[in-house]
């Protein structure tokens, strides 16, 4: 029979888990990941989220961060321990950014809920583009539980995803 040493117990202190809200980019229709037009996004490959049928163009910030990709159809953001990717349409890299104006620049900081751009909605579904506005966790693997929202559509600046840090 072994005796511990209390004297030589090790502590492990396990730091607090804590919730971050990720922000709705557009106001629209909330879907499943599942129901994008997109394998690697439908997969969850590029990431745990959800997406939006958008009701108009203006995208805002999803949460507080530093802008650290801006493509005229993508931006990403990081701040809080969360990488976040807002992705406007499938495909719509092919469009070259035309009907597409973003308002942000790589290094600046944003708050949840700011103007980053806009996309003009109908001329992008004229195109033949899918509009579905896609946001997912890049750094999904190093987080806790993303759960999105029960409800069936949002404003933007409502929350979208519930993420465990």
């Amino acid at each position: 029979m072994t005796h511990a040493n209390p004297d030589h117990l090790e502590t492990v202190v396990h730091p607090p888990e804590s919730t971050r809200i990720v922000v709705a980019p557009v106001t629209g229709s909330v879907l499943p990941l599942t129901e994008v037009p997109d394998p690697a996004f439908a997969s969850g490959g590029l990431g745990r989220g959800a997406a939006i049928a958008p009701a108009d163009g203006t995208i805002v910030a999803p949460i507080d961060g530093e802008i650290i990709a801006v493509m005229p159809h993508a931006y990403g953001i990081r701040g809080g321990g969360l990488d976040v990717l807002v992705h406007f349409g499938i495909d719509t890299v092919e469009l070259g950014g035309a009907h597409f104006a973003p308002a942000v620049s790589i290094g600046e900081l944003v708050r949840a809920g700011q103007v980053m751009g806009s996309a003009d909605v109908p001329a992008i579904a004229a195109a033949g583009y899918a509009t579905a506005v896609v946001v997912v966790l890049t750094n999904s693997g190093d987080l806790g539980d993303v759960v999105p929202t029960i409800e069936r559509s949002v404003r933007s600046g409502d929350a979208l995803l519930t993420v465990t840090v």
